[in-house]
């Protein structure tokens, strides 16, 4: 069992969304019974709903049972992690609805306290001025900001302005639940630990990058949020965006929060910025229409909403281009989207060939070593090596074999994303988080693209839900000699 030091009161806003039962409170169900938790520290649900206690508990109950997985739901467990769960009903708005809230929190007023903002950006200002306001506030405090935090610069900037008239920068944890993965933490582990892949990290061994994240899913009752925001903003521009700063950022001097995070706004400095023909040529954005998903028929993008000129985007592809020493000339391949034929998110590192083959393989050179990190729906990280055929033919045959590089996972149950996440919040600890330099910067670099399309400068393309996309994201990459990992 692990120290259970961290004596905190953590208060969930928006705590009976579907995010807060999805992720944040089966996160800290586990965390409390594992020991990384202490049992003293008060995890406060507020909601805008009226609920006695009994009714809040079955709720609670039930969505544990559901969201917890096969076997994870244990009763004296639950018992014992009801007794830390308060609730407190507000009206984000109102500061009259704070008080109970506000005498909750003062029977501790010396207490850490981590303030999660699991609602929509627009209360995001509110909230922190009413927490300010009752005088909740303390140096110790937290905040934590669900994104999207702003749908252009212009917007996150006043997002971000408004909650640092409360909060310092030191206090706010600005989350992307990717960078919780353990296999996305293992990229830094990899390139920085291994002596054999530091002289081949540049340009003058990788032909290119690919970073893919593609569900099967659709919006899910989720389409008035994402229509106003689409694959560049939700997925790209902060997700992909994060994986590839970890993939191309230089060595950092320590493990320190700035350190690590200076180094990954360096490269998010170092993008190219895009002409209109740069739009033209390195972009796609597409949107799913009808189709099947496991040989079942799935609705289009805009069939049954009653939005059927929307031009929000459900797949975007995007060519990058890093302007520095180590990575010039590299092509990094960034595509995601929704209604595709499966769950894959994965980093493809693709190495370049060797400069001339001996070996036979009927006249052709099948020199493939790739390094590919899978996030979904396994995770994994495998090493990809040409090995010879066995058996008696006269010529020597290659083939490519797989070298698993995956760690050994002793504990009975694999932390999820959002436990590491917490965790750190509850520690203290920024490292995973972005801070506001970062977040301005990866959004001037979207804000182009983006505005090239809203110009149209790239027409929108179409494509069957659960097929791999617009046959243009094919061409996106051929255009340069290249496929798409498993295509």
């Amino acid at each position: 069992m692990a120290s259970m030091d961290n004596v905190c009161d953590i208060i969930i806003f928006g705590g009976h969304g579907d995010l807060s039962f999805r992720k944040l409170i089966p996160a800290l169900y586990h965390l409390s019974n594992d020991g990384y938790l202490s049992h003293e520290s008060r995890i406060v649900i507020v909601t805008r709903q009226h609920l006695s206690d009994e009714e809040h508990e079955v709720l609670v109950r039930t969505k544990l049972e559901e969201f917890l997985g096969e076997g994870a739901f244990v009763e004296s467990k639950f018992q014992r992690f009801l007794s830390q769960l308060y609730m407190a009903t507000v009206d984000f708005d109102n500061e009259e609805s704070y008080t109970g809230l506000k005498s909750l929190l003062d029977l501790y007023p010396e207490r850490e306290r981590v303030n999660y903002l699991s609602t929509s950006p627009d209360f995001f200002a509110t909230i922190c001025k009413m927490l300010k306001t009752r005088n909740l506030i303390s140096p110790q405090s937290r905040v934590v900001l669900e994104k999207p935090i702003g749908r252009d610069l212009v917007s996150s900037r006043a997002i971000n302005v408004e909650v640092l008239k409360y909060f310092e920068e030191r206090q706010i944890y600005r989350i992307d639940h990717y960078l919780g993965k353990d296999t996305v933490q293992n990229i830094m582990a990899l390139r920085f630990s291994n002596r054999f892949f530091m002289p081949l990290w540049d340009a003058n061994n990788i032909d290119h990058v690919q970073i893919t994240v593609s569900e099967s899913v659709g919006v899910e009752g989720r389409w008035g949020y994402y229509d106003e925001y689409g694959a560049m903003r939700d997925m790209i521009q902060n997700h992909l965006m994060q994986l590839l700063c970890l993939i191309a950022m230089e060595p950092p001097c320590s493990l320190e929060a700035d350190s690590v995070r200076d180094e990954k706004v360096k490269v998010l400095r170092s993008l190219r910025p895009m002409s209109p023909a740069d739009i033209e040529k390195k972009t796609v954005r597409a949107q799913y229409t009808p189709g099947s998903i496991d040989g079942k028929p799935v609705p289009g993008y805009r069939e049954g909403t009653g939005m059927a000129e929307s031009t929000t985007e459900t797949f975007a592809a995007v060519r990058v281009d890093i302007d520095n020493w180590r990575w010039n000339g590299v092509p990094f391949y960034l595509r995601s989207g929704k209604r595709m034929s499966k769950r894959n998110s994965e980093i493809v590192i693709q190495f370049k060939t060797i400069p001339y083959s001996i070996f036979a393989n009927k006249g052709s050179c099948i020199s493939q070593n790739k390094l590919v990190i899978s996030l979904q729906p396994k995770e994994s990280i495998q090493l990809k090596l040409m090995n010879k055929i066995p058996g008696l033919s006269d010529q020597m045959r290659l083939q490519q074999v797989e070298l698993e590089l995956n760690s050994p996972i002793n504990e009975a149950r694999k932390p999820e994303a959002y436990e590491r996440l917490l965790l750190d919040v509850i520690r203290s600890n920024p490292t995973l988080f972005m801070r506001l330099d970062e977040v301005e910067a990866a959004w001037k670099w979207a804000d182009v693209i983006l505005q090239g399309w809203a110009d149209n400068v790239v027409p929108m393309k179409k494509y069957p839900a659960g097929s791999d996309g617009p046959s243009a994201s094919i061409q996106l990459v051929v255009q340069d000699g290249v496929n798409w990992n498993g295509e």
